[in-house]
């Protein structure tokens, strides 16, 4: 059986008693990284067959997982951090366990998009998670007026090397905007930093940012004299899978104008 084993995001504690039995009973552990893995094994006494398994490998080592599951093998899945499968490898490898009706089963555990969402203070009843935020200027201008659309919270993955960037982004398109970073989730110098982009660049301008982040976008309204109708309906359509008359209905409430205008404008582009 495959089991998908939430680990620590940072501090060591924080795994459960379930996860640790299941490693120690697992004939094969599965490791997006595993000399980051090891520490954790390691530290808990747990030494079993590791194989590497990431995203530019997946594919390579699907067959070779699945040998082991059909032969009844316990196999356990780490990421580097957290609960697997959130912006890591083990998509297709489930995939292809659906196909073939092979067990498997999540223990769960630290999860830094949900310790994120629970310290930002924002809206918690309806949210989304996009992953990593896109590093080039257009695509990641695309998704965060997406975004901005989303009647909810947005959470998004981000590097320290890029968090500067994209609050820049944000600030052009939407500057009161309230957002909240997080960073060093359960470690001794947990942080979540709350304010408009321009706070938090001045913040992280004079203090430079260190260790995982995890950014968060408040709900709000999209600035009008930004966004045109059709550019609206068509990001609608593209990152939020609406059709056509969907996205009219969607645009038409944040427009707050009469579908028949927001159709007649769309259609006479």
């Amino acid at each position: 059986m495959l089991f998908l084993v939430a680990t620590p995001i940072g501090n060591l504690g924080d795994i459960s008693e379930r996860a640790l039995e299941t490693l120690r009973s697992s004939d094969l552990i599965l490791c997006e990284d595993t000399r980051h893995s090891q520490i954790l094994l390691r530290h808990f006494g747990i030494e079993k067959p590791l194989l590497s398994f990431h995203q530019f490998n997946e594919k390579e080592r699907e067959e070779r997982v699945l040998t082991h599951l059909r032969e009844d093998r316990t196999v356990s899945l780490l990421s580097d951090a957290g609960t697997p499968l959130i912006s890591d490898p083990g998509h297709w490898l489930i995939q292809a366990c659906v196909r073939e009706d092979l067990p498997f089963s999540l223990i769960p555990g630290p999860c830094s998009p949900i310790q994120a969402l629970a310290l930002s203070g924002f809206e918690t009843d309806r949210f989304q998670f996009i992953g990593f935020l896109p590093r080039e200027a257009g695509p990641l201008k695309a998704k965060l007026l997406a975004s901005l659309f989303y009647r909810g919270t947005t959470i998004a993955f981000e590097s320290p090397q890029r968090i500067l960037a994209s609050l820049k982004a944000i600030e052009k398109i939407s500057p009161e905007r309230e957002l909240a970073v997080a960073r060093e989730l359960t470690k001794t110098y947990e942080e979540c930093r709350r304010g408009t982009a321009s706070e938090l660049i001045a913040h992280f301008q004079e203090k430079k940012p260190r260790g995982e982040i995890v950014l968060l976008l408040r709900e709000g309204t999209p600035p009008d004299e930004e966004i045109g109708i059709v550019e609206m309906i068509e990001i609608l359509q593209e990152l939020h899978g609406l059709t056509s008359k969907e996205a009219i209905k969607a645009a038409a409430k944040l427009k707050d104008l009469p579908k028949s205008e927001i159709y007649n404008l769309y259609h006479c582009k």
